[in-house]
Parts: C-alpha cells; structure tokens; sequence
C-alpha cells in the first residue's frame, strides 16, 4: 500500500485499491515519504472509512492523538469485544477516541458531566456498563483522574450502539427514558417504590420493554378483547386511573393512542407488581 500522506509519526493515510484507509502503528509513518509503500505487516490497525468528510475528520483526530490515548482505546475495545462476544467496526474505535479525548479536556478543567441515564443502563445494560466501568478504571489509572461513574455510562452507550440488532443510539435512549418516565409514573400515582427484585417487577419491565418497542414502530396487534377490558377496568380501578396517566405521556411523546389490548395487559401488569408492593407496606 502506497502512502498517499503522512499525518504524524504513528499515523498515515494509504492506498488500497481504489479507496483510502488510514493506518495506524508507532513509528508506522516515521522516515516514511509519500508514495513509498507500506507492508501490511508493519500496522497495527487500518481504520476503513465511507466517505471523504470522515476521512478527513478522523485523519485530523488521530494525527493530534496521543499514541497512548489510542492504545488506552484498543485496550477497552478488545474487552467489549471479548465481553459481547461481537466484532466491532472501525467508527467505534474513531468515535471513542473522539469521546475520550474531549472528556480528558475537560477533565483538565474540573468538568463532568452528570447522565441521566446511569439507571437505565445500569439496569437494561449491564454488560454494557461493565465496559465502561473497564474504561473508567484505565482511564482513571492512567491519568490519575477521578471520573464519576457517569462517564462510564456514556462509553457504555457507544457500545450499546454497536450491537446491529439494536437501533440507532438516539433510539435506544429514548426508549430508556421513557421506560424510566412510565416507572415513575406509576410509582408517583401509587405513592410506593416497586421492587425491583420481584418476579412480578420483572414481568412488568419485561413488557414494557416490548410495549415501547410496538409503540415506537407503530407495530400493534389490531385485535381487541374489550370485554375482558370492561372487566379489569371494573376490578383494578387504580390501575385503570394509572394506565390513563400512562396514555397521555404515549399520546404526548409518541403522538399514538393505547390500543385496547394495551390498556388491558398494562393495567394487569400493573396491579400485580403494586398490589404486592402494597401488601409489603402493611
């Protein structure tokens, strides 16, 4: 592969074919000219990227990184690969280095920034949070920092965001979020804090799980059972009071309706997981 331009010492932009790749290794572009070849032997990771604006942004990120800044990143790599069991793609390793670097920045200036999704991805991710953990405690060593476990939870999303059965990273925070907003909902309109260790906590995260992923792809069953619906409406009527206040955050978040079947199992749910709850304050 012929060398198209030298970015730093450690760094290089090659040809291969009729496409452009960056390379990477130390001392890789060192007495290195342009049009004199590189062996694939000699890099240590080539990023492949699809487009020309990427090339150029991520070719300015790695030729003002530090060396030890992208070994630290190939570090937390190969153990979020190891414990996903998954192969991640290049932008990974561009877009953590982006993360890193900036939050290094601002940690030299006293600056954190707090999450408002360590409780979500704590609970719905929590291989993906081991791996931000991993990060934080090199990054904390290494530079002697103390980033707050919040910094953990945004390099866990970039992992999250690997997954190819997943959606799109904005997504998937929303569908955490509103899964938090529904849970206090129903905390706030029965005054009790659920808990979290039940069978019957699990089934309702469970399905909500599944209810917010229908409601976000409009994907619901058009069958109704409005009898049985007339029913549980007549014995749990708490619920029913609940699953209202439910309706009208989908209604304003989503700008869709709860179809009857919706209604239905989500005031079961809902009674089952409070009921119990209630019994225990007693």
């Amino acid at each position: 592969m012929k060398v198209s331009q030298i970015l730093n010492n450690n760094v290089a932009i090659v040809s291969r074919g009729d496409n452009e790749v960056i390379v990477y290794a130390k001392g890789l572009a060192f007495r290195k000219k342009v049009g004199q070849v590189i062996h694939e032997n000699e890099i240590e990771k080539t990023y492949v990227l699809d487009s020309n604006d990427m090339l150029e942004h991520f070719s300015y990120l790695l030729s003002h990184s530090d060396a030890n800044h992208i070994t630290l990143i190939n570090q937390i790599i190969a153990y979020g690969e190891e414990k996903l069991s998954e192969q991640s793609n290049d932008y990974l390793s561009l877009t953590l280095l982006d993360h890193i670097e900036f939050a290094l920045k601002r940690a030299a200036k006293g600056q954190f920034i707090r999450s408002p999704l360590t409780w979500e991805v704590k609970k719905f991710y929590p291989q993906h949070f081991d791996i931000g953990m991993y990060a934080l405690n090199l990054i904390n060593e290494q530079f002697q920092l103390t980033f707050p476990e919040d910094e953990a939870v945004s390099i866990a999303l970039h992992f999250v965001n690997l997954q190819e059965d997943k959606n799109n990273l904005d997504e998937t925070i929303r569908s955490m979020e509103s899964l938090r907003d529904i849970l206090s909902i129903i905390q706030y309109h029965f005054q009790i804090k659920l808990d979290e260790g039940s069978m019957n906590y699990m089934r309702l995260m469970t399905h909500l799980q599944y209810f917010i992923q229908r409601i976000m792809t409009k994907n619901s069953d058009e069958e109704s059972d409005t009898i049985l619906n007339e029913q549980i409406k007549l014995m749990y009527n708490d619920s029913f009071e609940c699953v209202q206040k439910i309706r009208v955050y989908i209604q304003q978040k989503y700008a869709c309706d709860l179809t009857v079947d919706e209604e239905t199992y989500l005031m079961l749910h809902i009674h089952r997981v409070t009921n119990r709850s209630q019994k225990e304050r007693t």
